[in-house]
C-alpha cells in the first residue's frame, strides 16, 4: 500500500538538507568508500514488488547516479575519511539515493510521464543471468515480508533507523529533504514492524554479494530459434523453407525436457524417500550424513515433502536459491535421503541428502510464498564434519541439527579462551539458539562457536553463513588436532575474527598453526606468528593467512595472504612471512619468521640482511619493501607467502 506521497523535486547540492556545498570529487570519494552501504540502503527502500533481480540492478543504478551534476575542480588530495558521521559528501549522496529510491516506489500514473527512477535501469545490465542476494533465514524472510507491506516512506524510515542508526529527528529531516510530505506518518507506520535492525546487515539484503542463475533457458532457446527463423525468412524474401521430418535435433535422441522419466519421477515421489533407522549409525562402517535418521514432527507430511522435492527439481522464479561455491543446484538423480522435516522459528524446514549434497527447503509456516532453497556440498565428509547442519537463522541466532552420535552441545566464545563453555539444550538433536558470528554486525567483539562432544572426543565448528558449519583445528599441518584444548584455544583467540573473511566461501575446515614465537627488539616482549588455512569442500579456493600478534594485543594482524597455494597445508607444511613493525622506542624493524625447520632467512630489495635460524629482525625505514627468501633444513628454498 502507499499511504504517503513523495514530491517530485530535486534539491541542489548546496541545499540545507545536504549541508555545505559538495563538489563532485568529495561526493565521489564518499560514494566509492561507502558504496556497499548505499546500495544496501537503496535495495531495502525499493519496493519488493519489483522482484529481487530488478531491485538489485535498480539499487546499483540509483546509487551510481547519485553524484552531483556540476563539477568543481580541486587540487587538494583529501585525507582518508574518518567515517560517515559529519561527512557532507556522504550526507549528499545518501540523500540522493533515498530520494530516487522513494521515487521508484511510486506507482505509475496515467497521463503522466514516469520519472527515470521508475523505469528499468539502462545501466548496469546483465544478459542471460538472474542476479539476486544470498538467502537468509526465517527471520530475514519474515522481515522482508513485513517491509513489503509498508509504504515506501515508512520502509525508508525503518531502514534509516536501523541501518544508519539515526534518531527520529534526523530521520524526519532526511525524509522531508527527500520529498516525503508526511514524515510523521511514515515514522508511525514504521513502528508497526518489530525493531529487528540486526537483520538489515544480513546477506539476504546485500545486493553486492550475489548469486547468479540462468534465465528461463527453454524460453530463451525458443526466442532464439524464432529470431533465427525470422532472419532466414527475411533473407530469402519471405520464401518458406520446409525442413524434412524425422531428422535429428540439437539434443540427439534425448527425450523432451519435460517428458515422463521413471528415474526422475521416483526422485520426486515423497513415498520413495530414503529413511534410515535411528540406530544405523551405531553399526555402520561409515559415520557421516548417510547414517542420519529422519527426525522432526513432519516427516510424514506428504504434501510438504512433495513441495520440497518439486522445488528442488524445478525452483520457480520467486524461490530464493543459494549454494556454496562449487555446488550444483540441479535436481537429485534418484530418491534422496530425508534427514529432517519440522517447524523451526516460524518456518517449515525440510533437509535432504543425495550422497553428495545437502539441500534445505524452507517456507513460511503460514504459506509457501517466499520459499528458500539452500545447497551445500558435503562429499567425503568425516565424522566430525558431518556432526551438525544449520537448521535455522533468526534474529541474529542460529540453531543446529546435530548428528545422532552427538552427546552434548555447548556454546563457546573463541575470543575468551579462559572462559568456560555454556551448555546448550538438545531436543531431538536440535540445539537451543546461540548467537551467530556470521550474522554479527559491526566490529568483531566476540566469536561464538559450537562445541560438540561424542564418544570419540570434543571438537569445535563455526557458522560461516552456510548450511554446514566449518570445523576448527589447531596444530602443525598434517598433525593438526581438534581445537578444544587449552593450548589450541589460546592459539585461536587473537585470530578468531579473521574467520569473517571466509564467510560464504564454501569452507570445510580451518586450521590455526602457531609456527613461531619471536623475541622483539628493544625489549618489547615476544610476538606470536600464526598461519591459518581454510580448506574448501570443492578443493580449490583455499585461503592462507600469515598473522602476527604483538604482546598484549587482543587481535592479530594479517602479515601476508594467499589463495590456492600449498603453504601451511599437509602437502607443504612450511611458511615464511614478514612484517614492518614499530617499537615503543619509535624505531622501525623488518621482522620475519618461518617454521621451526627453517635454517636461514635473507631479505633483498629495500632491506638487505641475512640470518641463520627461523627468525629475522633488522632495522628498516618506514614503508620499506623487501623480498624474503628462506632455506629449510633439507636445503629446499622457500619464498615469502603471497
Amino acid at each position: 500500500m502507499q499511504s504517503q506521497d513523495v514530491a517530485h523535486r530535486h534539491a541542489p547540492a548546496s541545499s540545507s538538507a545536504a549541508g555545505p556545498v559538495v563538489d563532485v570529487e568529495q561526493a565521489e570519494a564518499a560514494l566509492v568508500e561507502h558504496y556497499p552501504r548505499l546500495v544496501r540502503l537503496a535495495y531495502l527502500v525499493l519496493p519488493p514488488g519489483l522482484g529481487r533481480g530488478r531491485r538489485v540492478l535498480t539499487a546499483h543504478a540509483l546509487t551510481q547516479r547519485a553524484l552531483p551534476r556540476g563539477r568543481k575542480s580541486s587540487s587538494v588530495i583529501p585525507a582518508q575519511s574518518t567515517g560517515r558521521e559529519g561527512d557532507p559528501g556522504y550526507a549528499f549522496v545518501r540523500l540522493q539515493v533515498m530520494r530516487t529510491a522513494l521515487e521508484a516506489a511510486l506507482p505509475l500514473r496515467r497521463r503522466a510521464w514516469p520519472t527515470r527512477s521508475q523505469l528499468p535501469p539502462l545501466l548496469p545490465q546483465v544478459w542471460g543471468l538472474r542476479l539476486f542476494p544470498r538467502s537468509g533465514g526465517a527471520g530475514e524472510l519474515a522481515l522482508d515480508q513485513r517491509l513489503a507491506a509498508l509504504a515506501g516512506p515508512a520502509r525508508a524510515a525503518y531502514v534509516l533507523r536501523g541501518l544508519e542508526k539515526l534518531p527520529d529527528a534526523d530521520v524526519r529531516a532526511l525524509l522531508t529533504a527527500a520529498g516525503v510530505t508526511d514524515p510523521d506518518t511514515a515514522l508511525r507506520e514504521a513502528d508497526s514492524v518489530p525493531a529487528q535492525y540486526a537483520l538489515l546487515t544480513s546477506p539476504e539484503f546485500d545486493p553486492c554479494s550475489l548469486q547468479a542463475r540462468p534465465t528461463d533457458l527453454m524460453r530463451r532457446r525458443q526466442h532464439t530459434k524464432a529470431a533465427l527463423a525470422a532472419a532466414a525468412a527475411l533473407a530469402v524474401c519471405g520464401a518458406l523453407v520446409a525442413l524434412p521430418s524425422g531428422g535429428w535435433g540439437p539434443d540427439g535422441a534425448a527425450a523432451p525436457a519435460y517428458a515422463q522419466n521413471p528415474a526422475a519421477e521416483a526422485a520426486l515421489d515423497p513415498g520413495r524417500l530414503v529413511r534410515v533407522s535411528p540406530t544405523a549409525w551405531q553399526t555402520a562402517t561409515r559415520t557421516d550424513f548417510s547414517v542420519w535418521p529422519a527426525r522432526g514432527p513432519l516427516t510424514r507430511d506428504t504434501a510438504l515433502l512433495r513441495r520440497a522435492l518439486a522445488v528442488w527439481a524445478r525452483p520457480g522464479e520467486e524461490v530464493r536459491v543459494s549454494a556454496t561455491p562449487g555446488t550444483q543446484t540441479g535436481g537429485p538423480a534418484g530418491p534422496p535421503q530425508l534427514l529432517y522435516a519440522g517447524v523451526v522459528d516460524g518456518a517449515r524446514v525440510v533437509i535432504l541428502y543425495d550422497g553428495l549434497r545437502l539441500a534445505r527447503y524452507a517456507e513460511p509456516k503460514d504459506g509457501t510464498e517466499g520459499a528458500a532453497l539452500d545447497f551445500a556440498r558435503v562429499d567425503g565428509a568425516t565424522r566430525a564434519e558431518s556432526s551438525a547442519i544449520v537448521l535455522s537463522r533468526s534474529d541474529g541466532n542460529v540453531r543446529y541439527l546435530t548428528a545422532p552420535w552427538v552427546q552434548k552441545a555447548a556454546e563457546r566464545d573463541l575470543l575468551k579462551p579462559g572462559a568456560g563453555a555454556m551448555d546448550l539444550n538438545l531436543a531431538d538433536g536440535i540445539t537451543s539458539p546461540l548467537a551467530s558470528s556470521a550474522l554479527q554486525p559491526g566490529a568483531c567483539t566476540s566469536w561464538n562457536v559450537l562445541q560438540l562432544t561424542d564418544a570419540t572426543g570434543t571438537h569445535l565448528v563455526t557458522d560461516l553463513g552456510e548450511l554446514v558449519p566449518a570445523r576448527l583445528t589447531s596444530g602443525r599441518p598434517g598433525k593438526a588436532g581438534e581445537a578444544h584444548g587449552a593450548q589450541a584455544l589460546r592459539v585461536w583467540a587473537p585470530f578468531a575474527c579473521s574467520l569473517a573473511a571466509e564467510r560464504s566461501a564454501g569452507v570445510r575446515s580451518v586450521n590455526a598453526w602457531g609456527f613461531a614465537d619471536q623475541p622483539l627488539p628493544d625489549a618489547s616482549g615476544t610476538a606470536t606468528w600464526v598461519c591459518t588455512r581454510a580448506e574448501t569442500w570443492r578443493g580449490g579456493g583455499t585461503a592462507v593467512l600469515a598473522q602476527f600478534q604483538t604482546p598484549g594485543g587482543k587481535y592479530g594482524a594479517v602479515a601476508a595472504r594467499a589463495r590456492d597455494v600449498p603453504a601451511c597445508g599437509p602437502r607443504d607444511p612450511h611458511v615464511l612471512a614478514g612484517v614492518l613493525w614499530k617499537s615503543g622506542a619509535g624505531t622501525w624493524y623488518l621482522l620475519a619468521a618461518g617454521g621451526r625447520d627453517t635454517a636461514s632467512i635473507r631479505t633483498t630489495g629495500g632491506v638487505t640482511a641475512a640470518t641463520g635460524g627461523n627468525l629475522l629482525a633488522v632495522r628498516a625505514k618506514r614503508g620499506a619493501r623487501a623480498e624474503l627468501k628462506g632455506t629449510l633444513d633439507d636445503g629446499t628454498a622457500i619464498g615469502n607467502l603471497r
